[in-house]
């Protein structure tokens, strides 16, 4: 599979995709690199590899974007999360240069090979358009990235070259649209599955549908639709239909197993960032979750979660349970919480446990670490930082259904025949099986709303997407203005959103002084 390429390739590409845009290597020149197969193939690799800077999907970066929502404190202020959850941050703030750069890097490697592959000698003309394909998909998700935390950004096409430096932020929807009609174009070239174990993590037909399906919905979210335009939701809701008519995406049956290596690659996996098992080429998942404890769950977070009947506990018939107890399946199998069994020990929430730590909240998360309840060797309790060999799933067939689920009531068309194959399913495979869980609640679509944001809060905790969740829904004001506990409802601290300022990104100061074209910045953020 594709994660095992990168042990083959990447030395080359270590010594010659850090800037192929810009400059030659001893070996290799601009012209020379892309004539042969194998360097060809490693450029396409650095394409791949950028997604995994620490500022875009690397280390544990999903991890800790989930830090500035409530559901998770930061409290070592990894990347500057925790500056965003406080609301201190400014435009000097590491994060929002590293993002800026690391996703322009890997466009320029992207845009590199799309303007050269086509000199290539020893490829067939087969290879090459699946190549240009996939390195298509990986500028477009990149681009994603962009405009959902900056909105205007700069559209650069071609590979590097020094009047790119001056180049002005382009409009949102223009780069929108870009990027949508080549998820269009490329999903008509990439294959709905692969036929080789080799080719697994590639982009798919899939891929690129579901990819467009979460840009519609961010577009169609009242951050950017105030006025509600049914068309922007209606666009939405066809394009994650367009995935669940492919018919090649399920619901992996263990909830689970799905975060555990024995549930890579199943039917639930649209895209994934591979990892491995050696050093710098895996997450940091493991150890962060382990050790740092710097993604630390928070009270507010155990409070979300409804009872096993389907509903909050103050109106559930389960109100009177004990903490932790007849919880919606999903938070045993997500939350590490104090007195549960973790990595052979009883969780103690003073920080005494002699192989993990959860001082910070008294809580972790398990989701994308190979740990849970049995002991570990000596050897797992010591897996490092980017070791971490579970692969991150950017899109998974849950997320689809419940895009689909959610621009159909916002449509007025989430009827039971919706819900049961969207959230209705969901609900089973999380292990509920009462009926006033599972059974479609009525055409009440407020109420139906409700349940879209909790499913999305509580399916996806952990996974880093309540963050943008939040700010599309314009909701970020209310969820992100208040005071964060620990399991036992002391204080951490006060948080601060800024309605004014904080829904979008600031270009950041470095970027503003290498290219003053990139002026006005975003509303709230000075010049």
């Amino acid at each position: 599979m594709i994660k095992n390429i990168f042990l083959c390739v990447i030395a080359a590409v270590s010594l010659s995709s850090c800037e192929l845009t810009v400059s030659p290597t001893d070996k290799y020149d601009q012209e020379t690199f892309w004539l042969g197969a194998k360097t060809a193939k490693a450029g396409l690799t650095g394409c791949y590899a950028a997604l995994k800077d620490q500022y875009l999907f690397g280390n544990a970066s999903p991890l800790w974007e989930e830090s500035a929502t409530p559901n998770a404190y930061n409290y070592d202020n990894r990347l500057g999360w925790n500056s965003v959850a406080l609301g201190t941050q400014t435009p000097d703030l590491a994060l929002f240069n590293g993002r800026w750069t690391a996703a322009y890097r890997g466009i320029g490697r992207c845009n590199a090979l799309l303007d050269n592959i086509d000199k290539n000698q020893e490829l067939s003309k087969p290879e090459i358009a699946q190549m240009k394909a996939e390195a298509r998909f990986l500028r477009a998700l990149l681009y994603q990235v962009l405009v959902t935390y900056y909105k205007d950004v700069p559209l650069i096409l071609k590979e590097a070259e020094l009047e790119q430096k001056d180049y002005p932020r382009t409009a949102h929807g223009e780069v929108v649209d870009f990027i949508v009609k080549e998820l269009d174009a490329v999903a008509a070239l990439l294959p709905v599955r692969y036929s080789q174990n080799s080719d697994i993590g590639r982009p798919t037909r899939g891929a690129s549908l579901a990819l467009k399906a979460r840009l519609l919905l961010f577009e169609a979210s009242p951050l950017l639709n105030p006025s509600h335009a049914a068309d922007r939701w209606e666009a939405a809701a066809a394009a994650a239909k367009q995935v669940m008519d492919l018919n090649v995406y399920n619901l992996y049956p263990n909830y689970r197993q799905l975060f555990l290596p024995a549930g890579e690659n199943s039917v639930e996996h649209i895209f994934d960032i591979q990892n491995v098992n050696e050093p710098n080429l895996g997450s940091s998942f493991d150890i962060a979750l382990r050790q740092y404890n710097n993604a630390a769950p928070l009270k507010d977070l155990e409070d979300a979660y409804w009872m096993i009947d389907g509903k909050p506990r103050a109106s559930s018939s389960f109100a009177n349970s004990a903490a932790y107890d007849n919880l919606d399946p999903r938070f045993k199998m997500t939350v590490v919480y104090p007195g549960a069994t973790f990595m052979g020990e009883t969780v103690k929430a003073n920080g005494s446990n002699t192989v993990f730590k959860v001082i910070q909240t008294g809580y972790t998360f398990k989701k994308y670490s190979i740990y849970d309840a049995a002991a570990v060797s000596t050897e797992q309790a010591q897996i490092g930082e980017n070791m971490s060999e579970i692969n991150y799933m950017v899109l998974r067939y849950a997320d689809v259904l419940l895009m689909y689920a959610e621009a159909m009531n916002e449509l007025g068309r989430l009827d039971a025949a919706v819900w049961t194959r969207t959230l209705g399913e969901i609900r089973k495979r999380a292990g509920f099986t009462a009926s006033t869980a599972v059974a479609f609640p009525g055409a009440d679509q407020d109420l139906l709303r409700t349940h879209i944001q909790y499913e999305r809060r509580i399916e996806f905790a952990g996974e880093g997407l309540y963050y943008n969740d939040l700010r599309r829904w314009k909701l970020a004001e209310v969820a992100m203005n208040q005071v964060i506990k620990k399991f036992d409802g002391s204080v951490i601290i006060s948080r601060s959103f800024n309605p004014a300022r904080d829904y979008w990104w600031p270009i950041s100061t470095t970027q503003i002084e290498l290219n003053p074209n990139l002026k006005p910045n975003n509303p709230g953020w000075g010049e």
